[in-house]
């Protein structure tokens, strides 16, 4: 979001999924779709089968990779040296888009000039991905008349995290594939609903809507609406509270929905700020690892028992309509609004429609929405009135920065926060399978599911495997900086040599107690995508 706001003005996807069947070519970057978002995966799959061309970025053979024109197998940790390469390569042979970039871009000399540092034989060297490789994918994606970025948490997971979304925007705006049907950036998100949530409100330097806390005409009209003065500076990151509880200056959290024990990165961190923090309070559907360290434990609801809307990764809002009544009484935003009357701040809400009014009355990308709008389908935003049809596609005429024209951002290669060395040899990627869903708490209590994928696992080349004298199925010791964990081997093709790969989907092995302490500086997103470990056989 940060990345993307940046450049272009909103941290959104700019088009929809329903334009992804008339791709003429797909650059898919650090996502695997087919087990993290499945039902995006089809409209990507009905692309392939309408002739679109793919060029895949990603160190894993993946599905898709597998039927890649071009795959990009490029060493983790690299994305911006890679990227840059494919700029370089598009600007030397003057595949451009001039027009756009005179009409509809700032400060294309900067990035120029920085791209040209990067030539082949440098990118090659950064990445590992050969020359010829990455001529091909700047051909295919620069030279085609509909193309689309679609990226996912293998670009966002990295201490550059940030910058490499700048980075994905330089390669649209370069060759003026946005603001069309059919091209743009689709950002893939981790969750459901992240997009919904980051709209309204939970980011610590902005009040829903994007509207900066600096601002001092947003906080006026928030003022106004609540009954309350609001500070003038951002608040802090969740990474950032825990933190301060392990420094004893946080006192208390309440965490709704969430379990940083188990999916927070340096867990054992993670782990000693919830035992350290005073008092904390978890709303959640199962006990998970986060519950363990609750003061008191409030029962969640599912998105059967509740009202409300999902906005989902095309910036559609879409009802969710109750079917039963809540199994502990209540909904979440009832609790939410009980609490804060209970604490002196009445919330006298009398259904989550009356919430949807206020929030269209202060948040202008929602000011058309309401639920009488939302009962046939969903709507995206931004959707600014009442007879507003809602946007399939930004930037079609000018982009929301200052001036309307996005801008480039000249960056450099800085690779991941901890690289591989003799004691801790290996990288370590983590990721999803589709058979699971994060922390696991619903899926691992699926008897069909359970049986499928039982338990986690190490993929492993098998040339590393063969040096280590490891067989398949082997019981293994992988162990980092911060912990250890046994886990069983799975001798596969799909990781590059010098790179393993484990989900965190179980929670006897919890794999986030390997994953490292370095953050995306802009965002405080931790790099789950690249650490260094050794792997060993378990004693």
């Amino acid at each position: 979001m940060a990345g993307l706001a940046t450049s272009l003005g909103a941290g959104a996807a700019t088009n929809s999924l329903n334009q992804m069947p008339d791709i003429d070519t797909l650059f898919l970057f650090g996502s695997n779709p087919t087990e993290a978002h499945p039902i995006v995966s089809l409209y990507l799959k009905e692309a392939l089968a309408n002739g679109a061309k793919l060029v895949v970025g990603d160190p894993r053979k993946t599905w898709m990779a597998k039927r890649a024109d071009v795959w990009l197998s490029l060493k983790p940790g690299s994305n911006i040296a890679l990227l840059n390469g494919i700029i370089n390569v598009i600007i030397e042979n003057g595949w451009e888009n001039k027009d756009f970039i005179a009409q509809r871009t700032e400060a294309f000399e900067e990035l120029k000039t920085k791209v040209r540092e990067y030539d082949l034989d440098r990118v090659e060297k950064l990445t590992g991905v050969a020359r010829a490789d990455i001529v091909e994918a700047a051909r295919l994606y620069a030279l085609a008349d509909k193309a689309m970025i679609v990226y996912g948490l293998g670009v966002t997971e990295h201490r550059t995290g940030t910058e490499n979304a700048m980075a994905i925007a330089n390669l649209a705006l370069v060759c003026g594939h946005i603001g069309r049907p059919a091209t743009g950036i689709m950002a893939l998100r981790g969750q459901n609903n992240v997009q919904g949530a980051s709209d309204l409100g939970p980011l610590p330097a902005t009040l829903p809507g994007y509207q900066s806390v600096a601002d001092p005409v947003s906080r006026a009209k928030f003022e106004k609406a609540w009954g309350v003065k609001i500070k003038d500076k951002p608040g802090l990151k969740s990474v950032e509270m825990l933190d301060e509880c392990r420094k004893g200056n946080f006192k208390g959290i309440f965490i709704l929905g969430e379990d940083p024990a188990h999916t927070d990165a340096d867990a054992k961190h993670v782990q000693e700020a919830l035992a350290a923090v005073e008092f904390l309070v978890v709303q959640d559907l199962f006990h998970t690892e986060t519950t363990r360290f609750a003061d008191v434990i409030l029962p969640g609801a599912s998105f059967a028992e509740k009202d409300g809307t999902f906005t989902n990764g095309e910036r559609r809002i879409q009802r969710v309509r109750q079917a039963v009544t809540p199994v502990a009484g209540l909904a979440e935003w009832q609790v939410i609004s009980k609490i804060s009357t209970l604490m002196g701040y009445p919330m006298p809400y009398n259904h989550p429609s009356e919430i949807m009014d206020e929030i269209a009355s202060l948040v202008p990308i929602y000011g058309g929405i309401s639920y009488d709008r939302l009962e046939e389908k969903g709507i995206q935003w931004p959707c600014p009135t009442k007879d507003h049809p809602g946007t399939t596609t930004l930037y079609t005429d000018l982009f929301s920065r200052p001036g309307g024209r996005a801008t480039f951002m000249a960056l450099d290669h800085q690779g991941s926060g901890e690289v591989p060395d003799e004691q801790y040899p290996y990288v370590l990627i983590t990721g999803r399978i589709r058979e699971h869903y994060n922390n696991g708490s619903m899926t691992r209590r699926s008897k069909g599911i359970a049986e499928i994928v039982s338990q986690e696992m190490v993929e492993i080349h098998p040339k590393d495997a063969e040096t280590l004298n490891i067989i398949n199925g082997d019981w293994l010791k992988v162990a980092s900086r911060r912990g250890e964990v046994k886990v069983r081997a799975k001798v596969s093709d799909r990781s590059r040599i010098g790179s393993v790969f484990m989900t965190f989907h179980h929670q006897n092995v919890m794999t986030n107690i390997l994953t490292s302490g370095h953050r995306d500086p802009i965002t405080g997103t931790p790099e789950y995508k690249s650490c260094a470990v050794r792997l060993e056989p378990w004693a």
